[in-house]
C-alpha cells in the first residue's frame, strides 16, 4: 500500500459519515454519535497527514505552498467542527453548517485527490510512498 491508497480509503470513511450526518435530523442519538465519529476521524486523519504526507513535502520548493495550503484547509474544517460543536443540534443553524463543513471536506478532499497527489506523487519515491503509507497507518491504528 502506497501514502495515497492509505489516505484515499480514509477519505472514503469521511465521505460516508459525512453523508449520513446530513441525512440526520434533530438533536438525536444517531446524529450525536455520527458527529462524534467524524470529528474523530477528521482530527486523526488531520494529525497523521500532516505528518506523515504533508509535512515530508514543505521542503520541497515545488510542494512547499501545496501542503501549507492542504494544512490551513484542515484549519477551516476545524473550525467549523467547531461552530457545530457550539450550536445547539436541533437548530437549523447546526445542519446549515454541517452542510458546509461536508462542502468544504469534499472540495479538500477532491483536492488532494485530482491534483495533490499527482503533483507529490513525482516527489516521492516508491519506497517513500510505501513508508509514508506504514507510518500513516500506524498512526490511525494507534490512535482511533
Amino acid at each position: 500500500m502506497n501514502i495515497y491508497e492509505a489516505i484515499r480509503k480514509d477519505h472514503d470513511i469521511q465521505r460516508n459519515l459525512l453523508d449520513k450526518l446530513v441525512d440526520t435530523s434533530g438533536d438525536t442519538k444517531t446524529r450525536k454519535d455520527l458527529f462524534k465519529e467524524l470529528r474523530k476521524e477528521l482530527t486523526l486523519h488531520a494529525n497523521a497527514e500532516e505528518r506523515h504526507f504533508y509535512k515530508p513535502l514543505i521542503p520541497t520548493d515545488k510542494m512547499q505552498d501545496h501542503a501549507r495550503h492542504g494544512i490551513a484547509e484542515h484549519h477551516e474544517i476545524d473550525e467549523l467542527v467547531e461552530q457545530l460543536e457550539k450550536t445547539e443540534m436541533d437548530s437549523s443553524a447546526w445542519l446549515k453548517i454541517a452542510k458546509d463543513l461536508k462542502h468544504k471536506v469534499e472540495h479538500h478532499l477532491e483536492d488532494e485527490e485530482h491534483s495533490f497527489f499527482q503533483l507529490s506523487g513525482k516527489v516521492f519515491s516508491e519506497k517513500q510512498k510505501e513508508e509514508l503509507a506504514t507510518k500513516y497507518n500506524g498512526y490511525m491504528q494507534e490512535h482511533r
